[in-house]
């Protein structure tokens, strides 16, 4: 359903799925510290599937992808330690996305998986003007979200050595003290990684179907 752009907004690797119907509203995802992997280009057909215009850049530059927990720990840590460069792709990404004829609306969403999430939510700071509808699924981070409009939805593992309940419940006082309207959801059983089909150490297929109903839901109430 979608095509890999070499050379896509910000200069890096790209996926973009366009619906059958050929427009809809812009959804960005931002991709987990694995890199652009078919899982999040399967995130974007499914997007595509349900009548949205989803844009999935790779955060980083060379396009590089691992299994390994190693390589991502030392990819995604490259990335926060240049947050400006970071920030320019994601940026590049989103108005990217809203300058697509495809795209239809002002508006847009945009979800982020695990340190994906951490951009998800910085882009809706910077840019209130375009992020209506952000969807974290197990990542926080810590952000003054006075200036930002948009509605978000959590998604969290029960046990996450990566995220402990007091960094997520920190994260949604953060929001609603804002006066942002937030709801999170801790999924029972489930580590991190538990709704990337690629992960099988951490895939819990129950679980994975509900993040996704409730994230579709979401944004078609927010983006409609």
């Amino acid at each position: 359903m979608g095509e890999w752009l070499n050379n896509g907004p910000g200069g890096n690797r790209t996926y973009l799925a366009v619906p059958p119907s050929g427009t809809g509203p812009g959804v960005l995802v931002l991709h987990a510290w694995w890199g652009l992997t078919p899982s999040f280009a399967d995130a974007c057909d499914r997007l595509a599937a349900n009548g949205f215009v989803a844009l999935a850049p790779s955060l980083y530059p060379d396009g590089a992808t691992t299994a390994s927990i190693g390589e991502a720990e030392a990819l995604a840590g490259a990335l926060f330690d240049a947050l400006e460069e970071t920030d320019a792709v994601v940026l590049a990404a989103a108005e990217g996305l809203q300058q697509l004829p495809a795209t239809t609306g002002d508006q847009m969403g945009v979800i982020g998986f695990s340190s994906g999430g951490f951009w998800a939510l910085r882009l809706s700071q910077a840019r209130p003007d375009a992020v209506s509808a952000v969807v974290t699924v197990y990542s926080t981070g810590e952000a003054d979200f006075r200036q930002a409009r948009a509605a978000y939805l959590g998604h969290f593992a029960e046990r996450d050595d990566f995220e402990p309940p007091e960094a997520v419940q920190a994260l949604e006082g953060a929001i609603r003290s804002a006066g942002r309207e937030v709801t999170f959801h801790v999924y029972p059983g489930t580590g991190h990684w538990f709704a990337e089909p690629d992960r099988p150490d951490a895939y819990d297929a129950d679980a994975a179907a509900l993040v996704w109903e409730r994230t579709l839901a979401f944004l078609k109430a927010r983006l409609a």
